[in-house]
């Protein structure tokens, strides 16, 4: 009776540990689809930006740099 007994609290332990690793995974797999579509918006963010930077340089045409000292001196 005692070898049952310890098979079946192992048993339910065992099951435990199963939903709360599934609880764990699917937590981790929303927070991963969250960042991943952060990353995405981000990186379409940074591509028009370069876009607009590339554009205002060739409104600007091929004028010779400005000799200023940067702005910390």
């Amino acid at each position: 009776m005692s070898d049952t007994s310890n098979t079946s609290t192992r048993l339910d332990e065992l099951e435990m540990r199963v939903v709360h690793q599934d609880q764990t995974i699917e937590d981790l797999n929303a927070a991963i689809t969250a960042q991943w579509k952060l990353i995405e918006r981000l990186e379409a963010r940074v591509a028009r930006l370069a876009e607009r930077v590339a554009d205002s340089e060739q409104s600007t045409g091929q004028a010779a740099p400005v000799d200023r000292p940067p702005p910390h001196y």
